[in-house]
């Protein structure tokens, strides 16, 4: 067999053929597919959806699990099909996966990393689950992502969105769908430039682990590009539930810019009081004060109320998108539980769906062969336009949406509107970018486990 006939990763691409008197890979045998960790027997095949269902985070978490459970649905030929309707792959057709039943297992992650790759680990070695999907935490995600890379399953992450997960962290069995804190930073810097000028002080509040750590490097690389001075940045606790303390030095730091790199209940708080103590009807340094969220939810706007009208952030997706995939998958969602998703939801909606696709086109649940199929894997149809899960470094490329609290809301749902569709070749860096690990970032090999 040619050695052009294999990947980097030592798989055998689509079309090679085996010369006479040589073995196929392991994992491309008939007899072999025992090779690799719970590997699927009779006619069902299961996977895990880790999520946070308490804690400071649980809000995202739950509608996540909402998700995951209707793409199972979809799967398995029940419901109107979804975005299967819309994908631009049509390998998957109601019959599960590779003619498996889907099954699932759920678990509580609280929000908390020990706790999360506990539960993960319970759903590999314990209930055989072949993929784990989920996590509204990048702290989270990372654990998880490592326990799956040792156990040799598939971690296709939920909500996570520090530059770690597919930076530093980044693992051959592990894929994000969902954007980055850089990719945040590219697409709000421009409109905030127009919106507010190159003569701003930044006072940055900001989540203590490694999603908040990369979020303001992020933002505060974009603002201070475009001319802003950065007052003041200052670490709060996870779950915090009072941020009185940290809010009030901002009065007195002469500061006229309040970024809160905070997310789900801990934003909702921090927002919330920050307007609480004023800060949004003072002037400043002869402008008017301000609040920018860098990463939005619809469930955090709604829980803000009124407090996040006005106030930029950006997004992954919205449910306001009039793409064919969106409609598809609002439609979906909205007639099972009577409200539109979040963008958490979307991302572990399609993030199950490529990995029944992957394992599909692959022809073998191997991860090995999954791995190869979702890499540099140009997809369409499922919300975000043209997308990209690029080999190097497993994260996918697509369209990021920048966002503002809506001023007059119709409803408890139209409480964010559109300002912006940032185009991909905006948001886009190189595999190899400092915020992401530099050079000495690095996949590893792909651990089919058993």
């Amino acid at each position: 067999m040619s050695k052009s006939n294999f990947s980097r990763r030592g798989v055998l691409k689509t079309g090679a053929i085996a010369g006479a008197g040589l073995a196929l890979p392991t994992y491309l045998r008939a007899d072999g597919h025992s090779g690799f960790t719970n590997a699927p027997q009779g006619d069902t095949v299961k996977i895990g959806f880790n999520v946070p269902q308490t804690g400071p985070y649980a809000e995202e978490g739950l509608d996540e699990l909402r998700a995951q459970e209707l793409a199972v649905e979809h799967l398995n030929g029940m419901g109107d099909g979804g975005m299967l309707n819309t994908f631009s792959e049509k390998n998957l057709d109601g019959t599960g996966i590779l003619g498996k039943k889907v099954e699932f297992v759920t678990g509580d992650t609280q929000t908390k990393s020990d706790v999360a790759r506990a539960s993960a680990q319970s759903m590999i070695q314990k209930d055989g689950c072949i993929m784990i999907n989920g996590g509204s935490s990048s702290g989270v995600a990372v654990a998880v992502q490592g326990l799956c890379q040792e156990a040799g399953v598939i971690f296709m992450a939920g909500l996570t969105h520090s530059n770690d997960t597919t930076g530093k962290d980044r693992k051959a069995n592990g894929f994000r769908h969902f954007f980055n804190g850089y990719m945040s930073g590219a697409a709000l810097g421009p409109v905030l430039e127009n919106e507010y000028g190159n003569e701003r002080r930044a006072y940055h509040l900001t989540a203590d682990y490694n999603w908040g750590w990369t979020q303001q490097e992020s933002i505060q690389a974009a603002t201070e590009a475009i001319g802003w001075q950065t007052a003041e940045t200052v670490l709060t606790p996870v779950g915090a539930g009072d941020f009185s303390s940290y809010i009030a030095p901002v009065l007195n730091s002469g500061a006229d810019t309040l970024i809160l790199n905070h997310y789900g209940g801990d934003m909702v708080n921090s927002l919330t009081q920050a307007v609480q103590f004023g800060l949004r009807d003072k002037q400043v340094n002869g402008k008017d004060f301000t609040i920018i969220v860098p990463l939005y939810s619809e469930l955090m706007a709604a829980g803000a109320g009124s407090n996040i009208q006005g106030v930029f952030g950006s997004m992954n997706w919205n449910w306001q998108l009039q793409d064919e995939g969106t409609k598809a998958f609002v439609k979906s969602f909205g007639e099972k539980y009577g409200f539109p998703p979040s963008n958490a939801a979307h991302t572990c909606y399609v993030q199950t769906l490529l990995y029944a696709d992957a394992v599909t086109r692959a022809g073998t649940f191997n991860p090995c062969g999954v791995v190869e199929a979702l890499e540099d894997f140009d997809f369409d149809g499922m919300g975000n336009g043209p997308t990209t899960y690029r080999g190097a470094d497993h994260q996918c490329f697509k369209d990021v949406l920048v966002m503002k609290g809506k001023e007059n809301p119709t409803n408890q749902y139209d409480t964010l509107e559109i300002v912006e569709v940032t185009p991909r070749a905006q948001v886009e860096y190189a595999a190899d970018h400092p915020m992401f690990g530099g050079a000495e970032a690095s996949l590893g090999d792909c651990n089919p486990g058993a």
